[in-house]
């Protein structure tokens, strides 16, 4: 029982830690429009890690498939990390208003379905997310095989890696949520001219990673 949970702890870490631009995309979200506006896009995000990892282990053939079309989901990701970059940018406008408690933003459902889905696109349309998931569901799965029940011994593993990233990004809306009150909308505005600029780096690798992919 203990080596799945620290198997699924390990696999959790490397995921949490991995620098990519949901990271920066969680914290700049959660500081521009408060905690509420995180939380949304954190459920993006692990929902879209259920879904893959629930693809890689029901239908492998499916996403066996879908990495042969590995180059056009990059360039799709480039796309949308390129037109999320330049908007963040050049076009958001930053004002600080209807803040409640701990300086929080008052969101409408609208733009929590906004923040989620945008969570659950940028997560999804990451190669490298999909990389990940389908390399440790093979590695996973061959050493379930070892295991008096294998299909038991996968649910820990990455039932435990789930609800550690999850834990983990939902610190990260905490923390960043918290800094928020402290912030004046210049420099909240230079906060997202500078995640813009990261937005458009993994943007620009991503366009690149397509390439090489052809």
């Amino acid at each position: 029982m203990f080596a799945p949970i620290l198997k699924g702890l390990l696999l959790g870490l490397i995921l949490s830690i991995s620098i990519g631009p949901v990271i920066f995309a969680i914290i700049k979200q959660s500081l521009t429009y408060g905690k509420r506006s995180g939380y949304a896009f954190v459920a993006g995000v692990s929902t879209s890690d259920i879904s893959l990892l629930l693809v890689c282990n029901l239908f492998t053939s499916l996403f066996e498939l879908v990495l042969e079309h590995k180059a056009t989901i990059a360039l799709l990701g480039a796309g949308f990390l390129l037109i999320s970059g330049l908007y963040t940018l050049f076009f958001k406008k930053i004002v600080i208003e209807n803040t409640g408690e701990a300086g929080e933003t008052s969101s409408s459902k609208i733009d929590l379905i906004k923040s989620f889905l945008s969570g659950y696109l940028m997560n999804t349309l990451n190669p490298s997310v999909f990389l990940f998931w389908f390399a440790w569901t093979a590695a996973i799965g061959a050493s379930a095989e070892d295991s008096t029940s294998p299909l038991k011994y996968k649910l820990i593993v990455f039932s435990t890696c789930l609800v550690f990233v999850l834990v983990s990004d939902l610190l990260k809306v905490v923390l960043a949520g918290s800094l928020r009150p402290r912030l004046t909308e210049k420099s909240l505005i230079w906060i997202n001219r500078a995640s813009g600029i990261i937005i458009l780096t993994f943007s620009v690798a991503l366009f690149y990673s397509a390439i090489r992919y052809y």
